[in-house]
């Protein structure tokens, strides 16, 4: 089976529609993700050689660098979310006749379910690191495409919070409280001021319109 990321945008749009329970949110989210952190590029493949914005040059491909390889990471979590997701609805169908067989399956379902913390965990932390990258993108992008800079926050915006809503979900879930109380508490530092970065950017954005 081809991987999502090499199916078309209609295909994976039917597959999410779809009684299917992959692919889903965090697939989704890691792609929100992958285009905001790819209009970033594009904002600087689009700035990089302009005499008018020779000043940036080196910070703009420098940011290009960087916007790449987050691209990379988010393109590669897109299928891991749907493994992981795959994975875990896997051990829910182990066997719980007798009480060996509930202990097994209980190990099993807890360990993956930590993968399945960790993949959205990924996801928010990259989607956080693009609405960083989104503020040069603002400051210094072509202003032809200064537009793409501020629909590229916004998709990171929404994808973090996505992204969050998935770690919840399954840090909820697992038995090792340390774990994921520990997660929970990353999670919280790397949103904290999200909301009113992505606001000011968006306004660096819409000013220059």
């Amino acid at each position: 089976m081809n991987e999502i990321k090499d199916k078309s945008i209609q295909n994976f749009i039917d597959e999410l529609a779809s009684k299917a329970p992959t692919p889903g949110g965090g697939s989704a989210a890691a792609i929100m993700g992958a285009q905001a952190a790819a209009l970033i590029s594009m904002v600087c493949n689009l700035t990089i050689g302009k005499p008018n914005y020779a000043g940036g040059e080196v910070e703009m491909q420098a940011l290009l660098e960087k916007s790449e390889a987050i691209r990379a990471v988010l393109t590669g979590l897109i299928e891991e979310d749907i493994k992981v997701f795959e994975r875990l609805m896997a051990t829910y169908r182990l066997p719980k006749d007798i009480e060996q067989e509930k202990l097994s399956r209980s190990l099993a379902i807890q360990s993956v379910l930590k993968e399945a913390t960790l993949v959205p965990f990924a996801c928010a932390k990259a989607c956080a690191e693009i609405i960083v990258l989104s503020r040069v993108a603002a400051e210094k992008g072509n202003l032809g495409v200064i537009s793409d800079a501020g629909v590229a926050v916004m998709a990171a915006y929404g994808a973090l919070k996505s992204a969050a809503l998935n770690v919840y979900i399954n840090a909820g879930g697992l038995k090792d409280r340390s774990f994921a109380e520990e997660k929970l508490a990353e999670l919280d530092k790397i949103m904290n001021g999200a909301d009113a970065a992505t606001e000011e950017i968006y306004q660096i954005v819409k000013a220059k319109l």
